[in-house]
């Protein structure tokens, strides 16, 4: 696999109008209790914290499972031979066997075929007392008939009313009365450390619990960038797809969806769907039978040191925008290509996943102030989040050898090149040496920008090289990808 001097991580941004959670009353089933502070400690090195980190009983797992393992069911689908077939996700170069992140997939039902049918089983929960059920959507997907089966073994035939495959939510509903239903928690108050346990059917296997606590919050994954994950260490399988999550009180704060593994099975790595989200979604399901996505307009990346230094940004902190699509909320809100989205609404932006996340929560028409980083200093724009169901192309703005310090030969694009590209500008690398091969440019990219500026001849990239010191970025088109790649002068 070629490694690359940098990594890159991207979200197309937009996604999910919001809705609201309703929690439901109930005693806490969490106990704390704060150890005395000790007294101030010293040796001949280094003193000791006085005041002492609280500490905390291990939640009542037992009556956890009690008052919820009704309320949480087994899905059984039938359909086409690829019902269930798995779906795979891979960060950097595709399918390479030394690639550490190369093997994530959501956590798909477990599969059986029989007749030229596809049977495959999966995990979901009551959410009312008159039979709504949430799962994940891929549960459901190409399911021709759907049934769910209840603790005390009754089975049901059920309803999708609706399923959301950008958030991986579907909504089911069965006909009765009085079904045992979760409390629904508020996914926005886990912190990492929080204690929670997961309730499914992985490998078929009824009503299995497993416990861990949450190891991060806020994952974007590939292909799901605008999902703010959970990630814990509750043991997770296939199966367990669509199952709750619950916190140390007994509430419902994700659905269990994704894994990350190198064998098919559990190696302490799994995804959920945070509630508050999920719920949302299910809102607008109920109410109209579909889900109104939100949509910024940007692709964006993840700034590391190296960006952070080109773009004279004191920490690589932020959203580094690298393609705006025309007409889009961000196009009229006045963000250009080079831009690094600090904040939104006014919370940091510490990532491109982050934003995603933000924009996520969004209402198409929602207002949304956005502070910018733009040529050494910041300034705030008003945004009018767009929906997603608006087909926008994307275009963008952006002889013969290079300078000798970058290690590039290029040269104008031809008319014909511009129009298959879709840029009014840009050079062709035609040979990649040196510091710009080091950083992973090849023979075939398309240099749109440098720092921003956008490229119309080889002298004017001269003259922006020699105006550097240290390092630049650059835009590079590559097939239907752009990104920014740093590269050090020396």
């Amino acid at each position: 696999m070629q490694m690359r001097t940098s990594t890159l991580v991207w979200s197309a941004v937009g996604l999910l109008a919001v809705g609201t959670a309703t929690g439901l009353s109930a005693p806490a089933l969490l106990q704390s209790a704060a150890s005395p502070a000790s007294a101030a400690v010293t040796d001949s090195s280094r003193e000791v914290p006085s005041q002492a980190i609280p500490m905390m009983t291990a939640p009542n797992y037992r009556a956890i499972v009690a008052r919820n393992q009704a309320a949480v069911v087994g899905i059984t689908t039938a359909g086409p031979m690829n019902t269930a077939a798995p779906q795979e996700f891979s960060f950097g170069e595709p399918n390479g066997d030394d690639n550490p992140l190369g093997q994530f997939f959501r956590g798909q039902p477990m599969p059986r075929q029989h007749h030229g049918v596809q049977h495959a089983q999966g995990s979901g929960f009551l959410i009312s007392s008159d039979g709504l059920v949430l799962t994940n959507a891929h549960v459901v997907d190409g399911a021709k008939e759907v049934t769910v089966k209840l603790s005390d073994h009754r089975e049901f035939k059920a309803k999708v009313l609706g399923a959301d495959k950008s958030s991986d939510i579907a909504v089911l509903k069965i006909d009765g009365h009085d079904f045992p239903a979760v409390r629904i928690g508020d996914s926005d108050q886990l912190g990492v450390g929080d204690y929670v346990l997961a309730i499914g059917e992985p490998f078929g296997l009824e009503e299995t619990a497993t416990a861990g606590i949450v190891s991060a919050k806020g994952r974007s994954l590939p292909g799901d960038g605008y999902v703010p994950f959970i990630q814990t260490d509750a043991a997770v399988n296939p199966g367990n797809s669509g199952g709750p999550l619950f916190d140390a009180n007994g509430s419902v704060v994700g659905i269990n969806a994704q894994i990350y593994t190198n064998s098919g099975g559990y190696q302490g790595v799994s995804f959920a769907i945070p509630i508050n989200l999920a719920v949302q979604i299910k809102d607008q399901i109920v109410k109209t039978g579909k889900v109104a996505h939100s949509r910024l307009g940007v692709e964006v990346q993840t700034l590391d040191q190296s960006l952070a230094d080109s773009f004279k940004l004191k920490s690589p902190n932020g959203a580094l925008v690298a393609k705006v699509v025309p007409d889009s909320a961000a196009a009229q809100a006045g963000v250009k290509v080079g831009d690094v989205i600090l904040k939104f609404n006014g919370s940091p932006i510490v990532d491109a996943g982050q934003l995603s996340a933000r924009v996520g929560v969004a209402t198409p028409g929602d207002k949304a102030t956005l502070e910018i980083w733009r040529d050494g200093r910041t300034i705030d724009l008003t945004a009018t989040i767009g929906s997603a169901s608006k087909e926008v192309t994307a275009d963008d703005n952006s002889g013969a050898s290079a300078p000798g310090r970058l290690g590039l030969a290029l040269r104008p694009l031809n008319e014909d090149e511009r129009r298959q590209a879709g840029v009014p500008g840009g050079l062709v690398v035609e040979d990649a040496q040196g510091r710009a091969a080091e950083a992973g440019i090849q023979p075939g990219d398309v240099v749109l920008s440098v720092d921003g500026t956008p490229l119309q001849s080889v002298e004017q990239l001269r003259k922006m090289v020699q105006g550097h010191d240290k390092q630049i970025a650059l835009l590079i088109q590559r097939g239907d990808v752009r990104l920014f790649v740093p590269v050090t002068l020396g």
